[in-house]
């Protein structure tokens, strides 16, 4: 029996873990050529990937508007067709992008570009309604973010969306959103063994809010991967904020850092990719991670985790006193 979380206040249920979409949009590109995709795709490996997720009970599909320029949207709407009412789809609103040049031309957080957002990705994917609509600016202030709520709540209203959230790393804008906004059901933030971010968590038990963990494999560095990336992922081209690694390497530090909770996490037979899932899934009752796959044996590898469930307490234990010390402090 596949394992389920409710997606918070929402009451919706989801399998405990998602697929993270981002990788399957392929290229996109900022003005100034940094790369903000995971380089070229091949969708029909992406339609059997989404497949094979589903065959393992995933049943929560995370994209965006601009994953892809919309590419990631488009493909996901494929390979749901005619099983759109097996799954819960979540995608996000805020940055703009051209999706016939693959280019991110700046954030919008105007009510009026959330609309058009959404109508534009109901369109990709190919249904009537999102079922969770997500703020996709991290670091917007919390008056402009809080101008939103009307706009949200007339879109739930009117059987758009479901229920919305926030794609933030800050636990005071998540307290002032949920506070704010009745529909309000879950924070998208960064979440792994090796960052954790324990206000946040903190926050999704107060307002009752899912925790999806985004990163959670820590963009491909806990599933040991070496080789090194190309410079039309973002990997490759690392923007300051994405530590873990650098000029297509993994991060020395943190490689080594993985190399310390190796045996803890795959105590049990786990592979480092399903221990670090187990790991999340033993944090909270409230996390969903959602680690991206775009091939078929990703997709079998990250989510047997959902039968193996969260890490057993001797080796979660084992794994919070080997990184006590070297944690970093959360984002505040």
């Amino acid at each position: 029996m596949t394992m389920t979380r409710e997606l918070g206040r929402s009451g919706i249920e989801v399998s405990a873990i998602g697929m993270g979409c981002w990788a399957i949009g392929g290229p996109l590109w900022g003005d100034d050529g940094q790369p903000f995709g995971w380089g070229e795709v091949d969708d029909d490996e992406s339609v059997a990937t989404i497949h094979a997720a589903l065959d393992a009970g995933v049943t929560l599909f995370d994209t965006a508007s601009n994953y892809g320029a919309g590419h990631s949207e488009r493909v996901l709407g494929r390979a749901l067709a005619g099983r759109r009412d097996r799954v819960v789809i979540a995608t996000k609103f805020g940055n703009r992008a051209d999706e016939a040049t693959r280019r991110w031309f700046g954030a919008d957080p105007s009510p009026a570009y959330a609309v058009q957002s959404l109508e534009e990705s109901l369109r990709r994917l190919a249904t009537d309604h999102v079922d969770l609509f997500q703020l996709h600016i991290n670091e917007l202030s919390v008056p402009v973010a809080l101008d939103l709520i009307d706009t949200l709540e007339d879109l739930v209203a009117q059987g758009k969306i479901r229920a919305y959230g926030w794609s933030t790393d800050h636990p005071d804008s998540a307290e002032a959103f949920a506070k704010a906004g009745a529909h309000c059901t879950a924070i998208q933030h960064d979440q792994s063994v090796l960052r954790d971010n324990a206000p946040m968590l903190a926050v999704c038990d107060a307002y009752d809010l899912a925790a999806l963990n985004r990163g959670p494999l820590a963009m491909g560095l806990l599933t040991g991967a070496q080789r090194t990336l190309g410079r039309d992922d973002v990997r490759g081209l690392t923007p300051e904020w994405l530590v873990w690694f650098t000029d297509g390497r993994p991060t020395p530090e943190w490689a080594a850092r993985v190399e310390q909770i190796r045996a803890a996490l795959t105590a049990d037979g786990r592979t480092l990719a399903q221990g670090a899932l187990g790991w999340l899934l033993a944090r909270s009752p409230r996390t969903v991670p959602i680690p991206g796959a775009r091939t078929v044996a990703q997709a079998e590898e990250n989510f047997a985790t959902l039968a193996l469930g969260p890490l057993p307490a001797d080796a979660f234990a084992e794994v919070e006193r080997l990184l006590a010390d070297l944690r970093p402090t959360p984002v505040m």
